[in-house]
């Protein structure tokens, strides 16, 4: 699948200085996952730069509107060839299904990927939104409905893995956000969890930051988080 399964989120609106990260971590890591700051500065031309040092690149756009705008962004994002692509799950079903059609057309092997719920969200924050019960329920009802629109995968905090393993057929990849290594601070997210734990919970695929991006040598530091995943 990946050479490693973490993902380092490259999360700032410099083209120069995502580049240069990406560089250092070639080898290092499986690919680089770049948000909407970055698209925002550096556009289709600097996504496609930075797959052009040869790391596979998770475009997390999170795309949520209507329908025909969001099947229309997805055939544009595709143009840059990211390894995965995320929408919203909560756009709904009719939403989920036209991005899901606008990449067969595109006839892609992209992964296109729904978000279920945030990984700075918890309990409190979904009933101040109105949304009874708890995160894991809520979590649970957009996978089944984004897999029954037929997305390649979802994006969960690693406190859903093996709930949603549980629930949604093998085929369907996990990626996980919300990764730290034991003993660092959550930072802005709420549903945390070490490598070794997510990985031996179900996940495929790992997204680190600030642990790596905030170290003195990110290089070393992924490889460090890759070795206690594998607990050597």
């Amino acid at each position: 699948m990946f050479t490693s399964p973490i993902f380092c989120a490259i999360d700032r609106p410099d083209p120069s200085g995502a580049l240069d990260l990406a560089r250092s971590l070639e080898g290092a890591v499986g690919g680089v996952k770049l948000g909407l700051e970055y698209f925002c500065a550096a556009g289709p031309e600097g996504v496609r730069a930075v797959a052009s040092e040869g790391l596979p690149v998770f475009l997390d756009l999170k795309l949520h509107d209507i329908p025909n705008t969001v099947a229309g962004a997805v055939r544009s994002a595709l143009v840059a060839e990211p390894a995965m692509l995320t929408l919203h799950a909560s756009g709904g079903s009719a939403m989920l299904r036209a991005a899901v059609e606008a990449k067969r057309q595109a006839g892609s092997s992209s992964w296109l990927l729904a978000v279920t719920v945030l990984t700075s969200l918890d309990d409190t924050d979904l009933g101040a939104m109105g949304i009874a019960g708890d995160t894991g329920a809520q979590v649970e009802r957009l996978a089944r409905l984004a897999v029954e629109a037929g997305v390649d995968g979802l994006v969960c905090s690693p406190h859903e893995i093996a709930r949603l393993r549980r629930v949604v057929p093998a085929g369907i990849k996990l990626v996980v956000p919300g990764i730290r290594p034991p003993g660092s601070a959550g930072d802005d997210q709420k549903r945390v969890m070490s490598p070794a734990e997510a990985l031996a919970a179900g996940a495929d695929v790992l997204v680190v930051g600030r642990p790596i991006t905030g170290a003195a040598d990110p290089a070393s530091a992924a490889r460090a988080l890759l070795q206690g995943a594998a607990g050597s």
